[in-house]
């Protein structure tokens, strides 16, 4: 879609509701429910991040959405394709704070290019047991992306025509923190599986899209 377009149309996204958990359900893994009980206590002690939905311009002027594919470490999330953001910090005064700064660290767009324009719902991970809060912004501006070459192992840039297309919707075997294999709902993005928080977010985002495109 052009950007111009876009932009007319997102205007308009704190005039409908958010789908909220049951849009985020339709891509969440088959042992949500159960894991969300047995986290009951520990999710009193979550840690709060913040994550950016961050849609832009190409060089063609189509709209776009960035993701990022996360470096091989010792974790949770090693090389996992999620959104730009991170955890709040003390300096931060605000999760939308924190999903700026950590997204200009990350892959490099400045904070000051950044309209946020709506906060989504909340997704609890329970993995590392954190509440990650994300927001959608757009950029007028054509990205310079520059990559956190410590966190980063790939920019994924999307074009919104295949994010909002059904056929993107599969269904993966994927290994878990847990150390099985189960089948879950997924995006195939750019040649990337998106599941578990990422995909149940995106899920979100492409309710509230379909809604106002």
């Amino acid at each position: 879609m052009d950007f111009d377009k876009f932009l007319l149309r997102i205007s308009k996204i704190k005039n409908i509701p958010l789908p909220a958990e049951s849009s985020q359900f339709k891509m969440a893994p088959p042992f949500r429910v159960e894991l969300l009980k047995k986290h009951k206590e520990q999710m009193q002690y979550a840690k709060k991040a913040g994550v950016l939905a961050l849609f832009y311009p190409d060089v063609s002027q189509q709209t776009n959405l960035v993701l990022i594919l996360r470096k091989t470490y010792n974790g949770v999330h090693s090389a996992q394709v999620g959104f730009p953001g991170g955890k709040l910090e003390a300096s931060d005064k605000s999760l939308e704070e924190a999903a700026l700064r950590e997204t200009f660290e990350e892959i490099g767009v400045p904070i000051n290019h950044i309209e946020v324009l709506s906060q989504l719902t909340q997704v609890y991970i329970p993995p590392s047991n954190f509440y990650v809060q994300p927001f959608l912004g757009i950029t007028s501006e054509i990205p310079m992306f520059v990559k956190d070459e410590t966190e980063v192992e790939a920019i994924i840039e999307v074009p919104l025509k295949h994010f909002i297309d059904d056929a993107v919707v599969v269904s993966k075997m994927v290994p878990t923190s847990y150390k099985v294999e189960i089948e879950v709902p997924a995006f195939k993005l750019n040649e990337h599986i998106v599941w578990g928080a990422t995909a149940m977010i995106l899920s979100e985002i492409k309710d509230l899209l379909k809604q106002l495109m």
